[in-house]
């Protein structure tokens, strides 16, 4: 990995060397780079921008699964576009390569840019090693669904406030019959496992390389995790589609993002008036996942000054608004949530809320391998019956070798 982040950098600043004085006055065009369905979707939404600007705007959809080879690709040409849209997990590894422009000297030209208009977990994102790498354009975090009606049937009359309740509350619903669990745990969300940590108290030191997965916060909260599928609470298997499985009542409750509100919706909607969304229960907090996406304007940008002037029309507060009836994303600026499309709906404040508490994952471009080392290890111990102090210290020796690479 350090290989490869010293020939990408030098190969930035091989091709951003020359002199750029001028060189974007005369050029109208930003390029955009956006993944998904967001970039389909951003291609007739920036039209807005050029009517209210000097620039046109011509914007890539790029597919998730292409990108990350797509922008690696981008990062050692030095081809790649104006502006580019990266998820909140990617951004440590691009700026640690010298693929992102510093913005901080331009946060004082562009109001939408100041640190102050965003959740304390989305300004994590913005930044890396004391430079702002990026502004963040949508926010998500993961909050708890759940069957208001069977949860009352087990005497909850509303959601679990603490991981006690949450327990109590999903060992009775598991007890209701064969192929009946309390709460669905997706197993292959990787930011899952940190979210229950972090409840419990759990902090990484990265200024100081150190991980602290061998704390007893972050071991207590894995045997928390682990014991929901060793008791049979949560499903081992994947089984049914949880919107099925919500819907027919199989699996009462489980986490996720923003956009299962209108899944929900479309796909089962005979459960009308039967289900809540909820802020998470808490340990020490109740602490959520702060994901997402930020723009960052490329390194190698042919025009810098037309990007950061469409990064700054995407984060203004009512674009922010028309883009969240859009695309169905949350906006990243907390101006825009005291707006009644999102304050007066109980769904999608209880994501406002919960967005008051959420964190990034770890901000190290190892975040992903190290997630999914601890992936490795949570199954071996609910299926393989490995033991969990020892799978967990050999995890601790994994993680910190990758991040000291």
């Amino acid at each position: 990995m350090i290989l490869l982040i010293v020939v990408l950098s030098s190969i930035l600043v091989a091709c951003s060397s020359g002199d750029e004085s001028g060189s974007s006055e005369d050029n109208k065009e930003v390029t955009v780079w956006a993944m998904g369905e967001e970039g389909k979707l951003l291609k007739d939404f920036s039209k807005k921008f050029e009517e209210n600007s000097d620039y046109k705007v011509d914007v890539q959809a790029i597919p998730w699964d292409q990108a990350h080879d797509k922008l690696l690709t981008a990062v050692a040409s030095g081809n790649g576009p104006d502006v580019v849209q990266l998820g909140t997990t990617w951004v440590p590894e691009f700026a640690e390569a010298g693929a992102l422009k510093d913005l901080s000297g331009s946060t004082g030209d562009y109001d939408s840019f100041a640190k102050e208009n965003f959740f304390d977990g989305a300004v994590e994102s913005m930044e890396y090693n004391d430079q702002v790498v990026g502004i963040p354009w949508y926010v998500d975090t993961r909050v708890l669904f759940y069957r208001t009606d069977l949860l009352k049937e087990v005497g909850y009359d509303e959601a679990p406030k603490t991981w006690d309740e949450l327990k109590d509350a999903a060992s009775k619903l598991s007890d209701r019959g064969d192929d009946m669990y309390g709460l669905d745990i997706d197993r292959n969300d990787q930011i899952t496992p940190f979210i229950f940590a972090w409840q419990n108290g759990y902090e990484a030191d990265l200024e100081n390389n150190e991980l602290n997965f061998d704390t007893p916060e972050f071991k207590e909260a894995i045997k928390y995790y682990t014991s929901y599928f060793e008791e049979g609470i949560s499903q081992t298997q994947q089984g049914k589609d949880i919107t099925q499985a919500f819907a027919d009542g199989s699996k009462p409750m489980f986490f996720s993002g923003p956009w299962m509100v209108n899944i929900i919706n479309d796909q089962a909607p005979d459960i009308k008036g039967k289900w809540a969304t909820a802020v998470m229960p808490e340990k020490e907090s109740n602490t959520s996942s702060m994901g997402g996406s930020v723009l960052s304007v490329f390194e190698s940008a042919d025009n810098p000054e037309g990007g950061m002037e469409f990064i700054s029309y995407m984060t203004e507060t009512e674009t922010q608004l028309d883009w969240a009836e859009t695309s169905n994303t949350l906006p990243s600026r907390t101006e825009a949530w005291e707006d009644p499309m999102l304050k007066d709906d109980p769904m999608f404040a209880t994501f406002g809320k919960q967005m008051e508490n959420a964190k990034p994952g770890l901000q190290t471009e190892q975040f992903e391998r190290i997630a999914q080392e601890l992936l490795g290890s949570i199954e071996r111990i609910t299926e393989g019956g490995a033991d969990l102090e020892k799978e967990l210290e050999a995890f601790n020796k994994e993680a910190q070798s990758l991040l000291e690479k």
